[in-house]
């Protein structure tokens, strides 16, 4: 019989597991790696990332936390705000039992007006291991990837206004703690790339500064 006390004491006792956040922009391999970080990584990884979260998003909020850059939806803002909150408070809950968690998500604030979300989110995982990941890929190996995956092609070489607009706004600021490249690494290479940064010891990640951005803005529940 399993007893659930000792479970939660042995939770309670357990080093806060480790946070991997991916960030870039859509087909620039986030997805891949996670894979590959599910399973290479020793222990439980968790994806709890942005696809995964609007699967759960009921259709009328629809894309809730994928909505795009541009401002294209203003009255759905305050919602993707606060599902973020959310996804990141699900993301500490997790790793302060112990679990590891990979989150792949693209992060931007190019809504109708700033709305600080990566920082806000920062300061929900203070006090935790966290590695934040820049996943850079050319905007033309993008588009390559996205016309295998869909067949989508201009035919004329011109590159689509949101796909501009991700490419543009998903790496503002751009601080990372570390990046890569997948049109020069597999993602496998990009998982070694990963482990070798973990395996050289904890340091502070930049969510310290991100999150310090956060303290003095409007209260945000």
């Amino acid at each position: 019989m399993i007893d659930a006390g000792a479970m939660f004491v042995d939770c309670q006792a357990s080093p806060a597991g480790q946070i991997i956040i991916l960030n870039g922009v859509p087909r620039s391999g986030k997805s891949s790696i996670a894979t590959a970080i599910q399973e290479t990584f020793d222990g439980v990884w968790m994806n709890l990332g942005v696809d995964h979260f609007m699967r759960m998003t009921p259709e009328r909020f629809q894309p809730g936390v994928g909505l795009r850059p541009g401002g294209e939806r203003p009255d759905l803002e305050p919602f993707v705000a606060t599902l973020y909150l959310a996804m990141y408070d699900s993301v500490a809950a997790h790793s302060r039992i112990g679990v590891n968690v990979v989150v792949d998500v693209g992060h931007h604030d190019h809504y109708s007006r700033p709305l600080g979300i990566l920082s806000r989110c920062a300061r929900r995982l203070s006090g935790l291991p966290v590695l934040f990941v820049g996943v850079r890929c050319p905007i033309d190996v993008v588009m390559e990837r996205r016309h295998a995956t869909w067949g989508v092609d201009p035919g004329d070489g011109t590159v689509p206004t949101p796909v501009r607009r991700w490419q543009e706004a998903v790496h503002t600021p751009g601080v990372y703690d570390l990046e890569v490249d997948t049109s020069v690494h597999a993602a496998e290479e990009c998982v070694d790339i990963i482990r070798r940064r973990l395996s050289a010891g904890p340091a502070p990640s930049v969510f310290r500064r991100l999150a310090a951005a956060a303290y003095g803005a409007a209260d945000e529940r």
